[in-house]
């Protein structure tokens, strides 16, 4: 199978280089053709337009920072809607809004493609070793058509239902990730003010019913000080304004998500948009006059599990009401 990957960013360059440590043929496009080059010196091919990406390919994938951006490179007159045929699939990488994967996907199987929003979940460090996980939406059929380039890229797929349940249940995934990242902040800054060490107040919330992904994560990231998880605070908001979004359309009267989308906003106005995220701490280092800092913790996170094989993963009680 030919594959077209479009949006070589921070997590979309690991996926598409996990494609190609794995022999897929490649075509790919970045707007920065700079970004593109690591992967053409490794035998990638180059697409002059999203349109001639779809013609040449049999699955195009789109990696793209915001909802808008893979509009405009869907539906532009040189776009992928432009290119794309009777069996192609677009698969929609994206963390975007179930709402507008949707629109676009009525135009995708509009020309006699498939469409699957394949959203991932895991950090940057397991999108470099094939080890991040991967949530789809889509048929049935798509999805097993899909599956072995899904496995090429991540460890743990998981069939999530009809195309949009993807998106939704990313931003899910997404707003727990950002509670967690707020409240470790909370808790290590309070940890410093009580007179804790704080490198053993990472190990007591490692060993304990606090421990979590983003702390065994983001809280090293912290306490080395580099904050570094190639995270920004834009996409923070985005991620829990989109949220927000699907909870609305719901009717669920939420609490604790604007509040955390106010504290990114405000963390924006005073840092930056592209600010790392982790540095969200900075309001309360700067509200206590504390330096929440620890030796011995590293600047990035690396994946130190051996790539594996991706596998299906099946949800409890689906088989047995089936």
């Amino acid at each position: 199978m030919k594959i077209g990957f479009i949006g070589l960013g921070n997590v979309g360059g690991k996926l598409a280089g996990s494609l190609l440590r794995n022999g897929f043929d490649l075509t790919v496009r970045d707007l920065d053709k700079a970004a593109a080059q690591p992967f053409l010196d490794k035998g990638a091919h180059w697409a002059e337009s999203p349109k001639a990406m779809a013609e040449a390919v049999d699955m195009v994938i789109t990696c793209l920072p915001s909802p808008a951006i893979c509009a405009a490179v869907m539906e532009a007159e040189d776009g992928i809607l432009a290119g794309l045929s009777e069996g192609k699939i677009w698969a929609e990488m994206s963390t975007t809004d179930e709402s507008e994967v949707r629109r676009i996907a009525e135009r995708v199987k509009a020309v006699g493609a498939e469409p699957i929003d394949c959203p991932v979940s895991g950090g940057c460090h397991r999108a470099a070793t094939g080890n991040i996980a991967i949530l789809a939406g889509c048929s049935r059929e798509t999805f097993e058509r899909a599956l072995p380039v899904l496995k090429a890229m991540g460890r743990r797929i998981l069939h999530t239902g009809d195309l949009g349940s993807a998106s939704v249940l990313k931003v899910v995934t997404n707003y727990l990730a950002t509670a967690n990242l707020v409240t470790l902040c909370e808790a290590l800054v309070t940890s410093k003010a009580a007179g804790m060490d704080l490198n053993t107040a990472y190990e007591a919330i490692r060993i304990s019913s606090g421990n979590s992904f983003v702390h065994e994560t983001e809280s090293q990231v912290i306490l080395n000080g580099s904050r570094d998880i190639n995270f920004t605070m834009d996409l923070v908001v985005k991620d829990i304004s989109l949220f927000q979004e699907v909870a609305e359309r719901a009717n669920v009267p939420l609490e604790v998500s604007p509040l955390l989308k106010s504290i990114f906003q405000d963390g924006e106005q005073r840092y930056g948009s592209r600010e790392l995220s982790p540095n969200i701490i900075r309001r309360l280092e700067e509200a206590t006059g504390l330096d929440v800092l620890a030796p011995g913790f590293p600047p990035e996170m690396t994946d130190d599990e051996p790539e594996e094989a991706g596998y299906e993963v099946k949800v409890r009680g689906r088989e047995a009401a089936s």
